[in-house]
């Protein structure tokens, strides 16, 4: 069965729309069995999906997945299809929504729980554009648990729009009323006969003193009898469900009821996370996101073991909990990605997963700081950005001790943009009583960790995703001196201080260029003496990092030379001022010119510019590239 449009999907007749899904499903499996990807999801909302693009009239009417885990189903069905076996390579499908890509993704995010927010915004200018256009988020039960989500229920509350709400309960089990009663109530809660009882009754009991509060509690009850809707009710929506989730005929019978009906509307449906793939319905954890695997056994096709840094931070939480009982581990939902499994399973009463909750994991650790633990809070970059405010005003303004373990920092490769971890070091640096680290290797990054934990307030190690050079780290829990930075080599004419992850890269283009190295180590504080000593015996000064060029390490550096009025040149190597696309981590590098090659040809050219360019003048990468 070809379908190239929802247009398609929504000329075939109800009976044919199962073997369609039997089909997607199948492709879905063995597409991300090539490329990698996230399955488990997908493979979840396949009916779903189905259901939604057939009753709604797509793209006028607005999908706002959550995320986009979920959403290859999607994708496939609308026109990308055939490009699915470039998803997450340089120049193919992103693995989110992005609405670049297709007028089908109304909106476009990487991170959770933004659905509800996006689709009330849009669903508020319809009704002020008086459009009948419907607006519908459909959102995992793992992003219920981040208050964004409920800070948009609790505003739609208060607004008179359209918007129906789409539970997807595929772990959590909110609640487990499934099956053949389930789906009766559901059908008969969404149908006219029920709404318009309910309506009546409204409109003729308001008159009547106290009689419509009664009818309120009455019906508020009866609906608890059967179903966990109570909350979502008080909170203005008319909850409906939950339903099986693979039953087409059921979705397609309460979908369509739900669009007919006006105001705000919650649909709980509850799925089987990697539905009619056996691997993914016995794993669906380890088969949420993969890389590419054999579909008959499962196997993902992994490269052979080696130590990832997210392997020697949990490695080092491990060995720094057993000598120190005041020690806590806190993540937002990402004990896998951030490495805390096996500390949750040694140290159960000390590891605490707050959900997908950055902001409350902070302040969370900032309460646990008062009281005299040591909270290490694992995050991805680009997970902490969501937690900002918490990070300044609860944290660092009380100078509580808390370390940060900063997973994913700098480019991320297949997860793009969204993904990212940028930002991190020029967000960090100018936040008082920080301290920031950045390691050059893994051996360094343990000792780094340690660093931060003994440091009596905030404390930064981040690092990148997966491998670095290959420096074994070694089991001792010793710590660095703060604020000192490291000669790798000696050279003449030009220094290059480099930062964390790019610091193997400036040894290999030194080795060309004799250029002096140094391994920064520290963003906050800087090494003012070493920095002070390489511009009185070098004529080119160059920083480089793998973060943004804007209020970066470089810009850190800039700063130091400018307050000492050194005449040196100055070139700054970082991350230019666009978003980097997906793709291969090591072509993102070469893009921003970041990789060995890349270096030795922007240094090139700045050494041999003309005489005439003012000493002391900051030359930017960007223009250095392009000129």
């Amino acid at each position: 069965m070809r379908i190239d449009s929802p247009a398609d999907l929504r000329s075939l007749g109800e009976g044919e729309l199962q073997q369609l899904a039997d089909e997607l499903r199948e492709f879905l499996i063995e597409s991300v069995s090539s490329t990698g990807g996230h399955l488990s999801a997908g493979l979840g909302v396949v009916e779903l999906t189905i259901a939604l693009h057939k009753v709604f009239n797509t793209p006028y009417d607005r999908l706002v997945w959550d995320i986009g885990h979920q959403a290859y189903p999607h994708k496939i069905l609308t026109g990308r299809r055939d490009a699915m076996g470039s998803l997450r390579r340089r120049g193919g499908l992103s693995g989110f929504l992005s609405r670049e890509e297709s007028e089908y993704d109304a909106f476009g995010a990487g991170h959770s729980s933004t659905s509800i927010s996006a689709a009330l915004g849009m669903a508020v200018v319809a009704t002020l554009q008086h459009s009948p256009r419907q607006t519908v988020a459909i959102i995992g039960d793992g992003a219920m648990t981040a208050g964004m989500a409920y800070e948009a229920l609790n505003n739609a509350g208060d607004l008179d729009s359209d918007l129906l709400v789409i539970l997807n309960d595929n772990e959590m089990s909110i609640s487990r009323n499934r099956g053949a009663m389930s789906n009766y109530l559901a059908r008969i809660l969404s149908g006219s006969i029920y709404t318009g009882v309910r309506e009546h009754s409204k409109s003729i009991l308001s008159h009547l003193p106290g009689t419509s509060r009664f009818m309120r509690r009455w019906e508020e009850h009866v609906k608890g009898m059967f179903m966990p809707g109570t909350l979502f009710e008080e909170l203005g929506f008319n909850y409906i469900g939950p339903i099986d989730g693979h039953d087409i005929h059921t979705l397609l019978k309460t979908l369509r009821n739900l669009q007919g009906l006006k105001g705000r509307r919650f649909l709980h449906v509850v799925t089987q996370k990697g539905k009619g793939y056996n691997h993914a319905e016995q794993d669906p954890c380890n088969f949420h996101g993969v890389s590419p695997f054999d579909r008959e056994t499962g196997q993902q096709k992994k490269t052979a073991a080696v130590m990832t840094y997210t392997r020697v931070f949990g490695d080092w939480l491990c060995d720094m909990a057993r000598s120190d009982n005041r020690l806590a581990g806190i993540t937002p939902a990402m004990r896998e990605g951030s490495g805390l499994v096996e500390f949750s399973e040694e140290f159960p009463e000390r590891y605490f997963d707050v959900g997908i909750a950055e902001q409350h994991a902070l302040t969370f650790a900032a309460g646990m700081a008062c009281e005299g633990m040591k909270p290490v809070v694992a995050i991805y970059s680009t997970f902490l950005q969501r937690a900002y405010d918490q990070l300044i005003h609860d944290i660092a303004l009380q100078n509580l001790d808390v370390t940060f373990a900063i997973d994913r920092a700098g480019l991320v490769g297949a997860d793009g943009a969204t993904h990212a971890g940028v930002f991190d070091l020029s967000f960090l640096r100018c936040i008082p009583n920080m301290v920031v680290m950045a390691p050059a290797d893994e051996k360094e990054c343990r000792q780094m960790l340690t660093t931060a934990y003994q440091y009596e307030g905030p404390a930064a190690v981040r690092y990148p995703r997966g491998t670095g050079p290959g420096v074994a780290p070694d089991s001792s829990l010793s710590a660095l001196p703060i604020g000192k930075a490291d000669i790798c080599r000696h050279g003449s004419q030009i220094a290059i201080l480099a930062f964390g992850s790019r610091v193997a890269a400036a040894l290999a283009a030194a080795d060309e260029l004799d250029a002096t190295v140094v391994n920064m180590r520290f963003v906050k504080p800087l090494d003012i003496d070493t920095i002070t000593a390489m511009a009185a015996s070098h004529r080119l000064l160059v920083t480089v990092e793998e973060n943004t060029l804007q209020g970066g390490a470089g810009s850190a550096v800039n700063e130091v030379l400018l307050a000492q009025g050194a005449d040196n040149r100055i070139l700054n190597l970082a991350i230019p001022d666009h978003f980097i696309s997906h793709g291969d981590h090591q072509q993102q590098l070469a893009e921003c010119g970041l990789d060995s090659a890349g270096l030795i040809a922007a240094i090139t050219r700045a050494a041999k510019q003309d005489l005439s360019i003012a000493a002391g003048s900051v030359v930017q990468q960007g223009k250095l590239l392009n000129g």
